[in-house]
C-alpha cells in the first residue's frame, strides 16, 4: 500500500475528528450564510438549492473541514502531506483513473437514460440557474470543480481512508464505508443520484489504494464535477 505512514489515528478518533471537521464546517457555512442573509435564515431555508447559498456553503464549509483535519494531524505527530497522501501519482495510474472515471460517467448516464431518468438533477439545474442569474457562476463553478472536491477528497479518501485502511486485508471493507460515508450527505440527490456517487467513491477508493495519491482522487472528482457542470449548461440551454 503505497504512502503508508505512522502514526495513525486509531478508528474511534479518526471518525471523531472527521464528524467535529464536518460539524464545524456545517457551523462556520451556517454563521456566514446567517450573516449573508441578514439573520433571515427563513429565507435561506425557503431556497437551499439557490446558487449562492451553495456557493457559499461549499467555499465556507469545505476549508474550515480541511483546517480541523489539518489540526489532527498536527496533534498526531505526523506530516500532513504524507499522512494525507498528497503526492503526485504516476503517470500510468492517472491514465488508468482517468479512463475509469470516463467509463463510470458513461455507464451512469446511459443507464438513467435507457431508463428515462434524467440524467441532470432538478437541484443542479436550479443551483446553476440562479447562480447565473445572480451573478455568481464564476465563484458557483470554482466552488463546485475545484474547492468542493478538494475538501471531500481530503476528508474521505485522505484522512478517513487513513484512519480505516490499516492493511491490504481491510482495504475493501474501508473502501465501502468511506464510501457510504461520502454519498450519505449528498441529500441534494435522489437515490440514483447518490448510487451514482458511491459507485464513484468506489473506484475512488480502489484509485487511492492503488496509486498511494489522494493528489489523483481529486484530480478524478474535479473532472467527475466538471463533466456533470458541462451536463447542466446543456440542460439549462435546452441541448438535450
Amino acid at each position: 500500500m503505497r504512502g503508508y505512514l505512522a502514526p495513525i489515528l486509531p478508528y474511534l478518533a479518526t471518525f471523531a475528528w472527521a464528524f467535529v471537521a464536518f460539524l464545524a464546517g456545517q457551523i462556520a457555512a451556517l454563521a456566514v450564510l446567517l450573516w449573508w442573509s441578514r439573520g433571515d435564515l427563513r429565507a435561506v431555508y425557503a431556497a437551499p438549492y439557490d446558487g449562492a447559498v451553495v456557493t457559499l456553503s461549499v467555499l465556507v464549509l469545505n476549508p474550515v473541514t480541511v483546517a480541523v483535519l489539518m489540526l489532527a494531524v498536527h496533534l498526531k505527530g505526523a506530516n500532513p502531506a504524507g499522512y494525507l497522501a498528497l503526492v503526485w501519482p504516476r503517470m500510468r495510474s492517472v491514465t488508468v483513473g482517468i479512463v475509469g472515471i470516463v467509463v463510470i460517467i458513461a455507464l451512469t448516464d446511459a443507464l438513467l437514460f435507457v431508463s428515462g431518468r434524467a440524467i441532470v438533477s432538478p437541484f443542479q439545474v436550479v443551483s446553476y440557474s440562479t447562480a447565473a442569474a445572480e451573478g455568481w457562476l464564476p465563484p458557483m463553478l470554482i466552488a463546485t470543480v475545484l474547492v468542493a472536491p478538494a475538501g471531500e477528497e481530503i476528508m474521505f479518501r485522505g484522512f478517513l481512508f487513513r484512519g480505516f485502511v490499516r492493511s491490504e486485508r481491510s482495504a475493501w471493507p474501508a473502501i465501502v464505508v468511506v464510501s457510504l460515508l461520502w454519498a450519505g450527505p449528498h441529500l441534494q440527490y435522489d437515490w440514483t443520484g447518490m448510487a451514482e456517487i458511491f459507485v464513484a467513491g468506489l473506484f475512488l477508493g480502489w484509485v487511492r489504494w492503488r496509486s498511494g495519491s489522494t493528489l489523483l482522487t481529486f484530480l478524478l472528482h474535479a473532472l467527475f464535477n466538471l463533466e456533470g457542470t458541462m451536463e447542466t449548461v446543456l440542460q439549462v440551454k435546452h441541448v438535450f
